[in-house]
């Protein structure tokens, strides 16, 4: 079996998910915290980096560090083609159109920043609206917020219920012929919830309005296709998919970056400079300005050919299985509050537990080795919501296990005995 047949053989569930294969490719989850063996649960956070990743680094670093499109030496060229080939890969993952509509930015903040600066403050004025939803990551609030400081434009956000999924007559309602832009999270990094983003984007372009889709959270666990979704702009962050930090992706379409002005000036983005005038690159060059993160584009390229390469729909369905798990166990510990009950959601179990504050937990869970997240996520108004100060979060890769999660679930069951 060829390695496209295996992809496809595990995106279409005919192979079983070699969970062990998997553990071995990622070096950093063999070591022992504190004297016992890690459990990685932080994977919201950042996830681990298998070897293919790591090698792909060394081996820029080692042989082919140069600047790119810049030189016309051996370097600089091999440079290039690595750095265009990673942009192709992410073409081809999201299958947009050409590789024009990919930029290369730090992560999902600098691209929603882009679009609120370069397509959002030329065009909205005062009585325009923005709307977004109440389980946003403070990225995908405050550059609104700060995008209606500068234009009037006013900042909607519809509500959602108690199981953390959004209130679509609320949406509806909310959604007029004066929203110029809707932001929506695909898949809630606090709470798990997969939002209907395919829907919500037919009913945004039905009034008008464009919508960006935070896929931070999404693009490890859910096949995305850009064009089939019809989204105007995707951001999603190299190291949430097992790629480095400091790079990320904007996807948008064509035409709605040929028409925005640059985001950042200096070199790279631009094609001839006079002190009386510049004209800019083409795309997706003009919104590049200066030297890129060639290694963690590169990376980021060596991370979508291993998601890839482990077939996405394998991967979610083990994930899954996984998370069924343990909200089942979660459940059986008295005291113990699950944030995030949406019949649609993957890979986040957050939750309180009475008479105790959600740090306390990641503190003796650490002792456990078992690396969890605690506090407000990034999403502040989705605690407020919740009335808690914050929760204690697991959040669930490709490589954890079963085995993990009765680790996890018998660490936070002897916590609250300490606790309570």
């Amino acid at each position: 079996m060829t390695l496209a047949e295996s992809s496809a053989a595990r995106a279409a569930g005919t192979q079983d998910f070699d969970i062990d294969r998997v553990r071995a490719d990622f070096p950093i989850l063999q070591q022992e915290i504190h004297g016992r063996r890690l459990v990685y649960l932080d994977n919201a956070a950042t996830t681990q980096k298998p070897v293919s990743v790591i090698e792909a680094l060394e081996r820029y670093y080692y042989l082919d560090n140069a600047n790119v499109h810049r030189g016309v030496h051996e370097l600089s060229e091999r440079a290039t083609r690595a750095f265009e080939a990673a942009r192709a890969n992410v073409r081809d993952f999201l299958n947009a159109r050409n590789a024009a509509e990919i930029v290369f930015v730090r992560g999902t903040t600098e691209a929603i920043n882009l679009v609120a600066q370069s397509y959002g403050r030329w065009r909205f004025k005062q009585g325009d609206e923005i709307l977004i939803t109440a389980m946003e990551h403070h990225s995908n609030i405050v550059p609104w917020q700060l995008l209606c400081e500068q234009t009037g434009a006013v900042l909607k956000v519809a509500p959602i219920n108690e199981h953390g999924e959004l209130i679509m007559d609320e949406f509806d309602r909310l959604l007029t012929e004066r929203t110029q832009l809707v932001g929506i999270v695909h898949v809630s990094n606090a709470l798990g919830t997969i939002n209907p983003v395919k829907t919500l984007i037919r009913k945004a372009h039905a009034v008008g309005a464009v919508v960006l889709v935070d896929g931070a959270q999404a693009v490890a666990h859910i096949q995305v296709d850009v064009r089939d979704l019809n989204c105007d702009f995707y951001a999603f962050s190299g190291h949430k998919i097992y790629g480095p930090t400091g790079i990320g992706v904007l996807y948008a379409k064509q035409s709605i970056l040929e028409a925005m002005p640059p985001y950042q000036g200096g070199g790279e983005m631009i094609e001839h400079v006079t002190f009386e005038k510049t004209t800019y690159n083409k795309l997706p060059y003009k919104f590049e300005a200066g030297t890129p993160n060639i290694a963690g584009a590169i990376g980021l390229g060596a991370a979508i050919d291993y998601v890839t390469s482990m077939g996405l729909g394998a991967v979610s369905a083990h994930e899954r299985s996984v998370l069924q798990y343990a909200s089942q166990r979660a459940q059986q510990i008295e005291g113990l509050r699950l944030v995030g009950t949406a019949d649609l959601k993957c890979s986040i179990l957050s939750f309180v537990v009475s008479g105790t504050h959600p740090a306390d937990f990641g503190t003796i869970l650490d002792q456990l080795g078992v690396a969890i997240r605690t506090g407000h996520h990034c999403a502040m108004p989705v605690m407020q919501y919740f009335d808690v100060p914050g929760t204690a979060r697991a959040s669930i890769g490709m490589y954890n296990t079963r085995e993990e999660v009765d680790v996890f679930i018998d660490g936070v069951a002897r916590a609250r005995q300490m606790l309570v």
